[in-house]
Order: structure tokens, then C-alpha cells, then sequence
């Protein structure tokens, strides 16, 4: 039978199977043969290695663990008063970490212990803790509260601690939290510090490096034996400022600057008592600052809540017409409505505002406190003499403008009298005398548009806000005489007026004088620094005779306190509108000047009321009656005696104080005796003199025209029949003052 075609080929297909699979399966055996030799070899070679080299690998593998390193915190220096109060420092606080792994070991028998004694111990969310826990059952670290003091952590550590505890899984991290002892004291002054310790503002900011240390460090280390040993490199801890600045006088100050922002708080319009109130006290012949302060303020350990801004006006940042972000005052008060509307954003930038330093940073135009200035420089030049003498009728025509002065019936006046009466007619003259080249030249001597260089962080620069000779016309030269149309800060006013009282010697002004290490130490004394002689020693004492006949009988005899002499000089001026550019007629700055006591200046102090809310805001008897409620206190404390006699009325203001008075070469006043001079122009704006004293010559009574003007039934001022201006009992205008409306020109710097 023969086979068919088909059956053949099938068998042929079925014979080249068999041998493929034979043919694989012998490769296969190879290839597992040859697996089989290199593992073999692998770990022939394996067992070398561990023979040879296995406490080396060991080691390596066992440094890298985690216990290796722990940081260790410095404490941050101390800043200190003068008479060694602390006024900053760093307090040792815990961290609450805890570690799931731990806590859930060995079949989780620590977990209900440790959780228990959380809750117990601990102001803690339980069932969150508990669901972290669980949740995240190899985490190492979890932190729920932060800041915790001993006091806080004592009662969990002794349960941990106890016998046969099965606490596990918590332990406390250790850093420095910053503490202010007395909240807002001195704030501008201070500073504070951020959430990684770097100090912003003031003293904190400036002195940084100093008051940081550095961290150490614990390592851990394996020896020769695989052993773990442990090394501690120290924290080095930061170094202590001491400064300037008496705590008692600090609080003394601050007082009444609250007082007063207290007292006119919504009197005139809701807002704080106004835009700012700022004091400075310094010794006269060191520089030192004794109180700087401002306010509104804020509270150090809380010093970013919100509620800070209440009752301050909220300011904006613009571009300018340069391209420059400029921060500008809105004029809207901040209160829990508007606050509410606000953005993180906008919060910030207005907290940022607030925490700056007044005192250094905040720019104005001084008034008439620039006129000792003016005189200095006439007399140190010659163009003026003590014995000079300038007629006032009211005003004077510079350069296409009429410009008044406050004063329309001064008549003749001394140089002595043009100071007490704050004649801006006789700085007019004054300042033609001098010239613009030379004018420029002693406001750079007196350091206006320079930086004082005080160790705070923030001050401002101003030499874009003063004039220079070639860009100075007539009348810009005019209305300088008189402290209008540049801008200062109050350090700078006050450093300068120091050198003007002093004898001429330009102190650098500072708040820290000695720098000590960890362990109390002292590693730098800063000394005081004259840095330039301004004036002789006889225009000083001519100033000095000039600035005390302002408190004798001129402008300024309510700044005189109980029982002292003092000198110095009233200021009032007119704002610059941040959004028009044009001279607020309503708004001002009102200031004082002076110096106590007035034969032996020892401390010179400065009052600034910017804008403050009241329907008439140009009565420098804001800051002058400040100024003597300051000194009332500030110099018995001092121990500075006092040279004149008090009226039973001023001895009652003293007992209230209840200050301990010690008189020097004086009598008790008998009761009813009256101290001259005392309440002389109580109730009189800046700009005035006292009643029946300036003018007078040999005893004459001064021409009073304004007398016979009719009486204005609205105002009860006396009214001229022809220009319907207003005067007041002693023949001051009672219109705006200074500068009027005929378009003398604002500085295109000053904005």
C-alpha cells in the first residue's frame, strides 16, 4: 500500500521537532551549569570579603546613622538699660517632638501609656495625635506645640522618668525664645526679632552680629571597638549691648506721649491723637540717648497682631513719577472695618510702617525750631552782631512773593527778641545777609541732609530733601531761614542743636556704650565721638542766651517746668500734601526744642506732634506742655537740683507726682507767692510772646494797634476792618500762619 504525499511530510515535521527540543534542553543545561559556577563564585568571593574587610564596611555603614549630630542652640545676647535692666532677652524653651516609630514599637505597648500621659499633661487635640500616630507609623518627627517653657514640659518629664514607665516616643527639642520684659518700652528703640532669630529694627537689627552666637554641635562617633562615643562641641552664645537708655526715663516719657494720644483720640476726626508723637532725650555733652520714643507704638512680644494699626492712618505703596516705589498716606483710618477689608498683604506693609522709628526715620519740615540755626550762622559769619537790630512790619517781597511772618506788629526788634518772638521777618533779613553759598554750606556744618550715622537700623537719608546754592532762589533761601521748605529728622535736629548749646562740639549720638561676652566680660567700650566743632564757644553761649529768653518770656514759657530754668525753641509747621504737593494750610507739625537746665545745659530734650487731631492744629503748646510734664519728673530724678522758687500751685503739681524735690540755694516760696512768667501765653498759639514783655522799651508799653480793631463775634479775635485778618490779645495773626497763598514755591524734592 503506498503512502500518501501528506502522511511523508508530516512525519519529516514531526522528526525536525524531536530535534529542536533535544538540541534546547542541552543548551539549557549548560546554562544553568554556568549559573550555578558564578554564584558559587560569588560567594566564595562574598566569604572573602567578609573575611578580610567586614569590621571596615561595618564601620562605614554604621557612621552614617542618625544619631551622629544634634545641634545645639546659642542664647542670643542681652540688650540692657544703663542701669542694668534687661530690656531683652532670650528665654530656654522645648519643642514637643514625637516620634511614631518609637512610640509604636514592640507590638505598640508604649502607644496607650504615651498618649495618655500627652492628654494628661498637654493642651492637645488627642484624637489627632492619635491619628498621626497611627498613620504615619514610620515618621521620626511630628511636632505639635512649639515654645513650651520647664514649667510646661515638668509634669509629662516626671511621668516619663518614673519607674517601670512605658512613656516612649516624645522627647524635647531645646532652642531660645526672645522675651521683652516690659512689652512696648522702648519698641522703636529695640526692635525685635524674627522667627529664625534675625533681629529686624532698631538696636536688634543694627547690633545683629553682635547678639548672635553661633550653634554647637553633639556628634556621635564609633571607635576602634565599635563603640559609640559622643563629642559636644559648645554653642558660643551671643554678646550683650549695654545702652544709653534709662528704663525710668524711657517710661516717663513714653507716658505721656500715650497720654497725649489718649487724650485727642477721634477729638477732631476717629484716629489715634495724631499721625505721630515723637521725644528725644540726649546728654548734651556726650551724644548718649537717654529716651527715644514715639508713638503710636506696639507691643515686642506681639508685635505682628493686627490690632497694632487701629486708630493710624493706612498708608499705600505707588510708583512715583521716577519709577520708584514711594510708601504714601492714604488718609483713611484704620479701624475694625476697614482693617477687616484688608489683605494679608496690605496688612504687612502697614505693620511695616508702624514698626519704623519715627525719631530716624520720619521726614518734616522743623519750623521755627531751625531759627537758633540761622542765627548761629549769621553770627559765626559776622553778617550779624548781637547788637543788631530788624524792623518787622508783617512781611517781606522776595522774589515775587509777599511772605509773612506770624507776628504783624513787631515793630523793632534785638536779635534776642527776633529768637523770643520767633520773627520770621528778622530770619528773612538774617538769611539775605548770610547768602545762599554760605547758608548751604552751615546747614551741611550742622549736619541737615546728612545722616548722623546713630547705631539704630532704618534712618533716613535726607540730602535730597535740602536745598544746595545752585539750585536755591530768594525765596526758597527766605522761607529756609525760617525752617520751612527742607526737611530733617529729629535726630538730626537734635544732634545738631546740641553742638549749637554745647559750646560747638558735634557729638555722634548713640544708645550703646559697652559690649560684653557670654560670661559678663567687657570686650568694647564705645566712647563718645566729637566729630566736628559747628560754632564757637561765644555763639554758643549767645544761642543759649537767646533760647532761654524764649522760655523767659517768648514763645515758649509753657515748657518751663516747676522750679527750673530752661531754654529752647517753639516750632509750627505747615505739611507738604502727599497727593497735591501743595501747603496744607490746616495741617502742622509742632514741636519744642530745649535744654535744662538753662545756665548748665546738661540734657537737651525735643518734642514732635505731627498732625495732631484738633480742630487748630498750629499750637506749639502741644508739644511744649509735653515737654514740661517730661521734665517734671525727668529731672529730679536726675538728681538735676532745682534753681528757682515754686508757687504753691506748682508744689501741689509735685506732691501729686509725688516727686522727691531737693532745692539748691532757693527758699520755700510763701504761700500765694506767684512764680513770674510761669502761666505767661498759657493759652496762646506758637508764634507769641508773654504779655507786656516783648517790645518794651524802658519800660514803655509796646504800640497795640490790633486793639483798636472790632471784635469779630464769631472767633471773639480782634478783626482788621480792611483785610478781615484776625489777632488775637497780643496782636498774633490768627490766620495760617508762615507762609501765605501768594504761591511761595514748595521744594519739587520734598514730596
Amino acid at each position: 500500500m503506498r503512502t500518501s504525499r501528506s502522511e511523508t511530510a508530516g512525519k519529516r515535521e514531526e522528526r525536525q521537532r524531536n530535534r529542536f527540543s533535544i538540541k534546547m534542553q542541552k543548551k539549557l543545561v549548560v546554562l544553568y551549569v554556568l549559573v550555578l559556577l558564578a554564584f558559587a563564585g560569588l560567594c566564595v568571593r562574598l566569604v572573602y570579603l567578609v573575611k578580610e574587610n567586614g569590621v571596615k564596611y561595618q564601620k562605614q555603614v554604621l557612621s552614617q546613622q542618625q544619631y551622629d549630630s544634634t545641634v545645639i542652640p546659642y542664647r542670643r545676647g542681652d540688650i540692657i538699660d544703663c542701669q542694668g535692666t534687661r530690656l531683652a532677652t532670650s528665654q530656654k524653651v522645648y519643642n514637643l517632638v514625637i516620634d511614631s516609630k518609637l512610640m509604636l514599637a514592640q507590638d505598640e505597648k508604649y502607644l496607650e501609656p504615651t498618649l495618655q500621659a500627652l492628654g494628661s499633661c498637654f493642651d492637645l487635640d488627642m484624637a489627632q495625635i492619635r491619628e498621626y500616630v497611627i498613620g504615619h507609623p514610620t515618621s521620626s518627627w511630628y511636632v505639635p506645640l512649639r515654645q513650651l517653657t520647664y514649667e510646661q514640659i515638668s509634669p509629662f518629664l516626671e511621668a516619663q522618668n518614673a519607674q517601670d514607665s512605658n512613656i516612649n516616643g516624645v522627647w524635647f527639642e531645646e532652642e531660645y525664645k526672645r522675651i521683652y520684659p516690659y512689652d512696648s518700652l522702648a519698641a522703636d528703640v529695640i526692635g525685635f526679632t524674627t522667627t529664625d532669630g534675625q533681629g529686624s529694627y532698631g538696636l536688634e537689627e543694627y547690633y545683629n552680629d553682635v547678639l548672635s552666637g553661633v550653634n554647637g554641635r553633639e556628634y556621635g562617633y564609633l571607635n576602634e571597638d565599635l563603640a559609640l562615643e559622643r563629642t559636644v562641641k559648645a554653642a558660643v552664645d551671643g554678646s550683650s549691648i549695654h545702652t544709653t537708655i534709662d528704663a525710668n526715663i524711657q517710661m516717663i516719657v513714653e507716658k505721656y506721649l500715650n497720654q497725649f494720644m489718649e487724650e485727642h483720640k477721634d477729638e477732631y476726626h476717629e484716629g489715634n491723637g495724631a499721625d505721630n508723637v515723637g521725644c528725644i532725650i540726649m546728654q548734651v555733652h556726650t551724644g548718649e540717648v537717654l529716651a527715644m520714643a514715639s508713638a503710636p507704638g506696639y507691643n515686642l512680644n506681639d508685635a505682628r497682631n493686627p490690632e497694632n494699626l487701629l486708630g493710624s492712618k493706612m498708608v499705600e505703596q505707588i510708583t512715583n513719577a521716577n519709577g520708584y516705589y514711594e510708601i504714601r498716606n492714604t488718609g483713611t483710618i484704620i479701624n475694625a472695618e476697614t482693617l477687616s477689608a484688608m489683605d494679608q498683604d496690605q496688612v504687612y506693609l502697614n505693620l511695616n510702617n508702624l514698626w519704623k522709628n519715627y525719631c530716624i526715620t520720619g521726614t518734616y519740615e522743623p519750623g521755627s525750631t531751625a531759627k537758633p540755626f540761622t542765627v548761629a550762622a549769621g553770627l559765626e559769619l559776622g553778617t550779624i552782631s548781637p547788637a543788631s537790630t530788624f524792623d518787622c512790619n508783617g512781611y517781606l517781597d522776595i522774589g515775587g512773593y509777599q511772605i509773612h511772618c506770624h507776628n504783624r506788629y513787631d515793630g523793632t526788634l534785638t536779635l534776642e527778641q527776633a529768637v523770643a518772638k520767633s520773627c520770621n521777618v528778622s530770619m528773612m533779613k538774617i538769611a539775605q545777609s548770610i547768602g545762599t553759598e554760605d547758608f548751604c554750606r552751615f546747614q551741611q556744618i550742622f549736619n541737615f541732609g546728612l545722616r548722623t550715622n546713630v547705631d539704630l537700623a532704618g534712618e533716613a537719608r535726607t540730602a535730597s530733601l535740602i536745598y544746595t546754592a545752585d539750585k536755591m532762589g530768594a525765596a526758597d533761601l527766605a522761607t529756609n531761614s525760617f525752617g520751612q521748605n527742607f526737611n530733617v529728622t529729629m535726630i538730626e535736629m537734635i544732634t545738631g542743636f546740641c553742638s549749637l548749646i554745647n559750646g560747638g562740639d558735634y557729638y555722634e549720638p548713640h544708645l550703646v556704650d559697652r559690649i560684653t561676652n557670654s560670661s559678663g566680660a567687657t570686650v568694647k567700650n564705645i566712647e563718645p565721638r566729637v566729630l566736628k566743632q559747628t560754632v564757637s564757644e561765644s555763639t554758643s553761649a549767645l544761642i543759649r542766651q537767646f533760647c532761654n529768653a524764649v522760655v523767659e518770656y517768648g514763645t515758649g514759657t509753657t515748657a518751663r517746668p516747676p522750679g527750673y530754668r530752661i531754654g529752647g525753641k517753639t516750632g509750627t509747621a505747615e505739611t507738604i500734601d502727599p497727593v497735591t504737593h501743595q501747603r496744607s494750610k490746616t495741617d502742622h507739625v509742632v514741636s519744642f526744642i530745649g535744654y535744662a537746665p538753662a545756665d548748665d545745659p546738661q540734657i537737651a530734650i525735643y518734642v514732635v506732634v505731627d498732625r495732631p487731631n484738633v480742630e487748630k492744629q498750629g499750637d506749639a503748646k502741644f508739644a511744649t506742655r509735653m515737654v514740661r510734664s517730661i521734665l517734671m519728673e525727668v529731672l529730679p530724678y536726675m538728681n538735676i537740683f532745682m534753681t528757682e522758687d515754686v508757687t504753691q500751685q506748682e508744689q501741689q503739681e509735685l506732691d501729686a507726682l509725688n516727686l522727691e524735690i531737693t532745692y539748691r540755694d532757693t527758699q520755700s516760696p510763701e504761700e500765694g507767692q506767684e512764680d513770674e512768667g510761669t502761666d505767661q501765653g498759657a493759652d496762646t498759639p506758637e508764634g507769641e510772646g508773654a504779655p507786656g514783655d516783648e517790645g518794651q522799651e524802658n519800660g514803655t508799653e509796646p504800640s497795640q494797634p490790633w486793639k483798636s480793631f472790632p471784635i469779630d463775634p464769631a472767633t471773639g479775635y480782634y478783626k482788621d476792618p480792611e483785610t478781615g485778618e484776625l489777632f488775637d490779645e497780643q496782636g498774633i495773626s490768627m490766620s495760617p500762619q508762615t507762609v501765605e497763598d501768594e504761591g511761595v514755591p514748595v521744594n519739587p524734592q520734598i514730596q
